[in-house]
């Protein structure tokens, strides 16, 4: 008989996981309804009022995601003043919800991930996470190592999907 080779173990191949650089931290959604009249209506008087109220303390270190679930108009100032009481505590804070807070997240580190040592080497971008790894965290990845791969995969060493190969 002969020997059992594993060739993946053997390859170059180098598997890329984006919740390896999932961000440590509470993720928090944050709905202003409640600071509007009726929660429909900002009196900007009021509204002020109730966040200097706030304890704004509960969201130290925490990642924020701004919206409003009614119908109400809310201009761009109020988001603006509220980021003004977030920033001494909340590490990053975005108006949307929490699909978009993921998003922004990875837009950061992947923007400024050192892709070096994919350089001409066969890559495979792992597939299956246990975090909340944003579809567009996906795209990113590919855009950023397929600049500098010799190839780009999608999936696990034992059944990937070829995405690029370069020329």
């Amino acid at each position: 008989m002969s020997e059992i080779i594993n060739r993946v173990s053997q390859s170059k191949l180098v598997t890329f996981n984006l919740e390896d650089f999932y961000p440590q931290g509470n993720r928090i959604l944050m709905d202003i309804k409640e600071w509007l009249f009726e929660g429909l209506i900002l009196r900007e008087k009021d509204f002020r009022a109730q966040l200097e109220d706030h304890d704004w303390s509960t969201y130290q270190d925490s990642f924020v995601a701004l919206t409003c679930s009614t119908d109400a108009i809310i201009p761009g100032w109020a988001y603006m003043l509220i980021s003004t009481k977030l920033q001494p505590y909340a590490k990053k804070v975005v108006i949307g919800d929490l699909e978009m807070l993921e998003s922004s997240l990875y837009q950061s580190i992947l923007e400024n991930l050192d892709v070096s040592e994919f350089v001409d080497k066969p890559v495979i971008i792992k597939g299956c996470s246990n975090r909340p790894v944003p579809a567009n965290a996906y795209l990113w990845a590919t855009t950023k190592i397929q600049a500098v791969a010799k190839s780009v995969m999608y999936g696990e060493a034992c059944s990937s999907v070829p995405l690029f190969k370069a020329k």
